[in-house]
């Protein structure tokens, strides 16, 4: 069996031995379909060290409302870039390719398989493709973007981001004042639009990799799963983590980390009930259409996962919502396994 080769490198990455032949294994999939476990089953069967590609267990704090993995899970395995961040710290997507490429060649070169395991799909496209570093945030430029937004309006700075960088523009919601401001802050900053950065690819270096893509056959099952995971994280505290995060007095809504799913949405009903509070009302919202809310926006998660995914080719799809969805899983690690201990001459 023959497997993907190209794990793509640039100069930002760190030079590594090129005496070690470098692999890994990534297995990706949407929110709630089993990558958890499958991760600790392959890990339970071979030598692996886990990198995570996910954005959200990046921030410290970000516990529960991320499915972090469990102290008991974390300690099954080693475990890298989860807990690296402050959540007043931005991570990017090409940090996360240089930092990836390294671990990659380190867990390589001592004789483990790196498990690259997650859903953040950008994450996967700048290890996979290639991604230009981008100019790093400015606090300046950034006030001047927000400044001009309380003017004019966000759906305005998304006309003006249409100008000068259409690519952009046409994939984002007129409303989405996060990404329009990064992106009017990015060609701000260099003269170039984001596109020019998520186009560009890198050189290319050698290596072994077969990416596992976890995903349903029935939408609904996902669907169920999402439900019953955001219930459960409702009920092991999930607002309070928040309403703590809240506390701290340093973050608000429009950073990356308090956007991620479900606490964007936490966010704003704590916002609410501060405001109705301070006037003597009741609370505007229920806590079931928090909860609604809440299921509805990690379902859109989902559904733009699977589509990135699906462009992906070199993908190897099982059904995780089959009952043999793990056995396949491994099937697929021990095969990869067999294959790349083989000298490369004998494949």
């Amino acid at each position: 069996m023959r497997w993907q080769r190209g794990l793509w490198c640039n100069d930002m990455v760190r030079p590594v031995n090129t005496e070690v032949r470098l692999r890994y294994l990534a297995l990706a999939g949407p929110t709630a379909s089993g990558k958890t476990a499958a991760a600790l089953a392959i890990a339970r069967s071979h030598e692996v060290e886990i990198i995570s590609v996910d954005s959200a267990l990046v921030y410290r704090g970000l516990d529960i409302g991320s499915a972090k993995p469990t102290g008991a899970e974390l300690a099954l395995v080693p475990h890298h870039l989860i807990n690296i961040r402050d959540p007043l710290q931005p991570y990017s997507a090409a940090e996360f390719a240089t930092d990836a490429r390294a671990l990659i060649a380190d867990i390589t070169a001592r004789g483990k398989l790196p498990l690259l395991v997650g859903g953040t799909m950008l994450y996967f496209k700048a290890l996979f493709d290639g991604i230009d570093a981008m100019p790093k945030a400015d606090a300046a430029t950034r006030a001047a973007i927000q400044a001009q937004a309380l003017e004019q309006g966000w759906p305005a700075l998304h006309a003006a981001l249409a100008l000068v960088d259409p690519v952009t523009a046409a994939r984002l919601n007129p409303a989405d004042s996060q990404r329009i401001a990064r992106a009017l802050e990015v060609y701000r900053l260099s003269g170039q639009p984001l596109s020019f950065f998520h186009t560009r690819q890198a050189a290319a270096c050698d290596a072994d990799v077969l990416l596992i893509s976890l995903e349903p056959q029935d939408r609904a099952w996902l669907h169920q799963r999402i439900a019953e995971r955001f219930d459960a994280m409702l009920s092991n505290g999930f607002l309070e983590e928040v309403r703590a995060l809240r506390a701290r007095g340093d973050l608000h809504a429009d950073l990356p980390a308090m956007r991620c799913v479900g606490y964007r949405q936490a966010w704003q009903y704590l916002d609410a009930l501060d405001a109705h509070q301070a006037r003597g009302l009741d609370h505007p919202w229920p806590m079931n259409e928090l909860r609604d809310k809440g299921v509805f926006a990690t379902r859109q998660l989902a559904k733009r996962q699977l589509t990135w995914l699906r462009s992906m080719a070199q993908r190897r799809v099982v059904a995780c919502d089959a009952p043999d969805a793990i056995d396949k899983v491994l099937a697929l690690a021990q095969a990869f396994v067999q294959d790349t201990s083989l000298p490369a001459d004998a494949r």
